[in-house]
């Protein structure tokens, strides 16, 4: 009894190899082995005894019987890092998408994106896709307003394939996450990078009849070699993390600076008198949407209701 256990053992070893998950629905799940593509598994019962919820994003060890296409998830192997919405592990960076126009861009959810990516400490890449809408001198007056932020930012038109291959290099061995409001191109830029990703995206639109380009759920698509993007659900709102007022100066890198001349200690860059930070608004060093933002945003954590 004893070697046939030994036997499959060896069996079931010789089977064994990691790859990451890039979907889960229903507790099944697909994994991406590089050199084999796409594998469906299903979570082996000890995942769910050692209430181990495998997300997208996780490396994971599988189990392939010989013979089928199919195996299980045996293990989850440790994270990086996890982010709840949405629900993704192993994040190297994000890419925020807004359009230049249709729809206006809304500078203060992207603000409120920034703060919940820094809270999260997940670098940022701002991409502001239809570039053709504007002139020369808005696409300025944008970079202007992030310049200074610690924020890396670009400017595409995916339709056309502009300013593509800089995003390409942007995401080249990384995992990202792809996130946006509707309607500003997200799918666009997806499918360029993976022309794949546009048929998928056919069939399921021709079955459900809704939108070629509506994401309703988060996925992980390989583009290349150790690279992998993650397709996120569009939003129009954002709430922003549980913080102190105090606090929220510190998710704008443009303040740094400035505050340490600020007159008093603790400076919140309101309506303190002798606030440097003011002053270099007033100088123009430091943009004027930004810091708008900065005291609407202030408001709202202001009166956050606290659960801690």
């Amino acid at each position: 009894m004893t070697g046939t256990s030994e036997a499959e053992n060896t069996k079931e070893s010789m089977n064994r190899t990691t790859g990451k998950i890039i979907k889960g629905v229903g507790g099944l799940y697909q994994v991406f082995v590089e050199g084999a593509g796409k594998i469906p598994c299903s979570a082996k019962g000890i995942l769910r005894y050692r209430h181990v919820r495998p997300l997208i994003g996780d490396n994971a060890e599988l189990l392939l019987p010989d013979g089928t296409h199919e195996g299980s998830l045996l293990s989850v192997l440790p994270r990086t890092n996890e982010l709840l919405r949405p629900a993704v592990a192993n994040v190297d960076q994000a890419m925020i998408v807004f359009a230049a126009r249709e729809p206006e861009p809304h500078w203060n959810l992207l603000d409120r994106f920034l703060i919940r990516m820094q809270e999260q400490r997940v670098p940022v890449l701002i991409c502001i896709n239809k570039e053709d809408k504007i002139s020369e001198a808005e696409r300025e007056r944008i970079r202007t307003i992030y310049a200074d932020s610690g924020h890396a930012l670009l400017f595409t038109q995916a339709s056309a394939g502009v300013g593509m291959e800089a995003v390409r290099e942007r995401l080249r061995g990384k995992t990202t996450v792809l996130a946006g409001p509707s309607g500003v191109g997200k799918s666009t830029i997806l499918n360029f990078l993976l022309p794949e990703a546009e048929m998928e995206t056919g069939e399921i639109s021709e079955k459900i009849r809704r939108g070629r380009h509506t994401t309703r759920h988060s996925e992980l698509f390989h583009i290349e070699a150790d690279t992998y993007l993650c397709d996120t659900p569009g939003f129009s709102s954002l709430y922003l993390p549980q913080m102190r007022p105090e606090e929220l100066a510190g998710y704008y890198g443009e303040f740094a600076p400035y505050a340490g001349d600020c007159r008093f200690l603790g400076c919140r860059h309101r309506r303190e008198p002798d606030c440097a930070v003011k002053e270099a608004v007033a100088a123009g060093r430091i943009s004027k949407e930004r810091y708008e933002n900065y005291l609407l945003l202030y408001e709202e954590v202001l009166h956050q209701k606290r659960y801690d």
